[in-house]
């Protein structure tokens, strides 16, 4: 009997323990995680799981990651493990990494710096005592005969997309052609920020109007012009577009300057070619009561001091004025724009879409340019009332002979895609924007989500006068409400127990 026992234990303990190694084999690569964050950052976006399932070989990750970083650094190698494990799960083996610490290996510090991957320094507390510690925080791609490097991980915000993004690079093997507008007719465009990140994913190359626009090139990306455009870049423009080709383009219908204080309007043919196409840019400006800031100098005493001044010329665009049903816009939190003007559509020429508005407190500027800054010396600072304008828009053009379909994006903001507009004005959300874009005409939608997911610049929201009241009040009056309330009860209570002590002592 005892032998019996012994042997059914033995068969139970032996299943179970098949039953452990069974499941941990099948959850290696069928797992399911729940994630509760806003925009799931701490889970395996679809549009990255749908990148590793195009590995076609196996893809080898080196990360070389100091040991015991203090804080923050810590948790940055945490996540990193975390989720390259579901990368390496959702890649049905073809993915497959290692972490290094290069500090005890002279050898695999030449590694790491053959690579691209640098020491940092940062200052830690050891022993009581502040000291600069060298660390690597960096990761390599490697597939076949091409490397990839991150060679600086300081945070997790935006970590899966860096990723994402070198992998798509590795794996992608025919790089699509974009061209970016450098010059039209003898004037010089600035775009070389923006060439510079579409340059990792795209071929790029310098566009001359002057001669037809190659067929390889599916996308045209145009910075405003403050001129007409000759007759031949026009020509070769629109048999690209009428071809097929995309257009990006950034355009306002003002010409300022915001040191003199002094607008005019843009005379220039483009103008006629975007009405064609159902897109006409108002010969005016767009001021927003939700906008950016300007430095004014002001004299304070004996003393000239720059004073930031909300400046309604610089629209900030919110989330809740995007359009939600188009796929460029999904995840952004705003835009920012520098003068821009309003575009009014025509949907009897083709199918024009609004992408993004001004918000409802908006109002227009037309013939007289005022650009002063103070409110005082401004009267259309005050009239911002009027219902939002539209700034950005999409136009879709059907080509009959080819069957194929032609998108305008503009933009009515001719610093958006350009360098220069002022470092405090340009937002990392008008990158994300143009890269969407650009994505978006080229079909190339994997990143769009992605790009978007981990975007953390929320802004609160403005209140107006009377809610502002409201919430002032209601903070002033109910904690003494709630304080006298609670006194009552206290009091109450004391009473009761008081007339039910009187009872018990008179019986």
């Amino acid at each position: 009997m005892v032998q019996n026992n012994k042997k059914k234990n033995f068969i139970y303990v032996g299943t179970v323990f098949i039953i452990l190694i069974l499941l941990n084999i099948i959850s290696k690569n069928i797992f399911k995680r729940w994630d509760f964050t806003d925009n799931q950052i701490y889970s395996l976006s679809d549009s990255s799981q749908s990148i590793v399932s195009k590995i076609e070989d196996r893809l080898i990750l080196k990360i070389y990651f100091s040991d015991d970083l203090p804080g923050e650094y810590g948790n940055n190698r945490r996540y990193l493990q975390d989720i390259l494990e579901e990368y390496a799960a959702y890649s049905k083996g073809n993915i497959h990494f290692e972490f290094y610490q290069p500090e005890s290996n002279e050898a695999m510090q030449e590694d790491a710096q053959k690579y691209g991957i640098q020491p940092v320094q940062l200052q830690v507390i050891e022993n009581d005592k502040l000291e600069v510690k060298r660390v690597y925080m960096g990761m390599v791609f490697i597939y076949g005969d091409m490397r990839e490097t991150i060679p600086l991980i300081e945070q997790t915000t935006g970590l899966e997309y860096n990723i994402s993004t070198k992998i798509k690079k590795l794996v992608d093997n025919n790089k699509k052609t974009i061209a970016i507008a450098k010059t039209i007719n003898q004037e010089n465009l600035k775009n070389e920020n923006i060439s510079q990140i579409l340059g990792q994913r795209y071929s790029i190359r310098n566009l001359n109007f002057n001669q037809a626009i190659p067929s390889e090139v599916k996308l045209v990306l145009m910075n405003g012009v403050e001129d007409s455009i000759s007759e031949n870049e026009k020509l070769n423009l629109e048999k690209y577009i009428n071809e097929g080709g995309h257009l990006l383009l950034a355009q306002n219908r003002v010409s300022w300057d915001l040191q003199t204080q002094q607008a005019t309007q843009i005379e220039s043919n483009i103008f006629s070619l975007l009405d064609s196409y159902g897109l006409h840019i108002e010969p005016n400006l767009v001021l927003d009561l939700n906008c950016g800031q300007i430095q004014v100098q002001q004299n304070l005493g004996l003393f000239r001091i720059p004073v930031p001044m909300n400046y309604p010329f610089l629209p900030i665009i919110k989330k809740t004025n995007f359009n939600s049903n188009i796929e460029i816009v999904n995840g952004l939190e705003g835009l920012r724009m520098i003068f821009p003007s309003q575009v009014n559509i025509n949907d009897s020429l083709n199918k024009v879409i609004p992408l993004f508005t001004s918000s409802n407190k908006s109002t227009s500027m037309q013939e007289f340019f005022n650009l002063n800054p103070d409110p005082d010396a401004n009267p259309s600072f005050k009239k911002l009332n009027e219902e939002g304008k539209i700034l950005g828009a999409m136009a879709e053009i059907p080509n009959k002979e080819s069957s194929s379909l032609s998108k305008i994006i503009l933009i009515s903001d001719s610093k958006f895609i350009s360098d220069d507009g002022g470092s405090d004005l340009n937002a990392t959300e008008n990158h994300i924007f143009i890269e969407n874009a650009v994505d978006y005409l080229l079909g190339d939608k994997e990143l769009l989500s992605l790009r978007s997911r981990e975007i953390t610049n929320r802004p609160l929201e403005e209140l107006d006068d009377d809610e502002k009241s409201r919430w002032k009040w209601a903070n002033i009056l109910l904690p003494s409400l709630l304080a006298i309330s609670l006194g009552f009860f206290r009091l109450k209570k004391e009473n009761n127990r008081t007339k039910y002590l009187e009872e018990i002592y008179e019986s």
